[in-house]
């Protein structure tokens, strides 16, 4: 392996610990090299904290090392002011020689604007390395810089016949929920809440199974609640409308009277696509990625306008033989794993 590419995987296994907390920040790694030897190294901070490049410099004990070191960064370095002042003029302002860096970055106020701080500094800047694997680590990110909307995963669990749950007749004589899914696979499922940033799902999910849609099988902040709501019929001592977890609503409703003060409201077109409304919704409000838990007709709603970036499908060994059928999907599967008697398949677009 080349020695830069060594220094960008550090790089990116660094920037893994700070998912589900850095959003909508990228979760930026950064490692500081002199004579093969790391001498910092550090990834984002929780948002609105220091980001990567800041923290690997803070680990440095000795500074006077800068001056000789390459710095290894998976996403170029910020050149504007938010929450925090940009990291490209502090490594400018440190002289480091050598700046490797995996990808550009596409927001509009960096876009090649951090490389010509550095490059101006004197320092050599190498950009490129392991491009591919910084694309996918910063897939969420990218996807709303360069697509403008959430990075969006489907989800749901479907029986070996293919259904994703029974028919009314049994649900109305056994209301209880019937899980396809074991409880390792349920677990997995809220890990990968916390990972993200916001839930969604349609009105009737949340009247069948009155969902919290949090994160209390794992460790993990849990992801804002988005809930299809047309008319406003979901009952309002239902949970997805207590107080532990942001809440949004997209309804055609607008008589205020109707809402309930800690939860936020957008009007939408029902009339009309409603996937590339609830896009520009979510863009707006810097949301950077979406877990989308059903029902079928909101899961095949994001299939059939093509808003969708990964499907993350699990098969029980329950069977139905009647009920509500899983959605239908065309795309190319990319892996496949046991979990107990569960198969999780994971498939992207073609």
């Amino acid at each position: 392996m080349k020695i830069h590419q060594k220094y960008i995987l550090r790089c990116l296994e660094l920037g893994k610990k700070g998912l589900g907390s850095t959003a909508p920040n990228p979760m930026v790694g950064c490692v500081i090299v002199h004579n093969d030897k790391i001498i910092g190294e550090g990834f984002t901070s929780p948002y609105g904290g220091p980001h990567a490049e800041v923290n690997a410099l803070n680990s440095v004990q000795d500074r006077s090392l800068l001056s000789k070191a390459t710095l290894y960064v998976s996403l170029e370095p910020c050149a504007h002011y938010g929450k925090t002042p940009p990291c490209a003029n502090l490594i400018a302002e440190y002289r480091i020689p050598k700046v490797v860096i995996g990808i550009e970055d596409p927001h509009e106020k960096v876009a090649g604007k951090g490389i010509g701080i550095i490059k101006e500094a004197g320092s050599e800047v190498i950009v490129g390395v392991l491009a591919e694997a910084c694309r996918q680590h910063h897939k969420r990110f990218l996807c709303h810089h360069e697509k403008k909307r959430p990075y969006i995963i489907l989800k749901w669990a479907e029986t070996q016949d293919g259904f994703m749950a029974p028919e009314n007749e049994k649900r109305e004589s056994d209301p209880t929920p019937f899980w396809i899914t074991n409880e390792l696979s349920r677990q997995l499922v809220h890990k990968w809440r916390s990972e993200e940033q916001a839930i969604l799902v349609g009105t009737q999910t949340v009247l069948k199974d009155n969902p919290k849609l949090s994160t209390r099988h794992w460790v993990g902040k849990s992801p804002i609640r988005v809930v299809l709501d047309k008319d406003l019929k979901v009952p309002r001592d239902f949970s997805v409308f207590d107080s532990s977890v942001k809440t949004l609503v997209l309804t055609q409703i607008s008589n205020t009277s109707a809402y309930l003060d800690h939860i936020d409201y957008e009007i939408v077109d029902f009339s009309k696509p409603i996937a590339s409304q609830l896009c520009d919704i979510l863009y707006a409000r810097n949301i950077t990625s979406l877990i989308v838990e059903g029902g079928r007709h909101t899961l095949q709603t994001f299939i059939d306008d093509g808003l969708w970036d990964e499907a993350r499908i699990f098969r029980g060994s329950h069977s139905f033989q009647k009920g509500l059928a899983a959605p239908n999907l065309d795309g190319k599967l990319i892996s496949e794993q046991t979990i107990s008697s569960d198969m999780l398949s994971i498939y992207v677009p073609n």
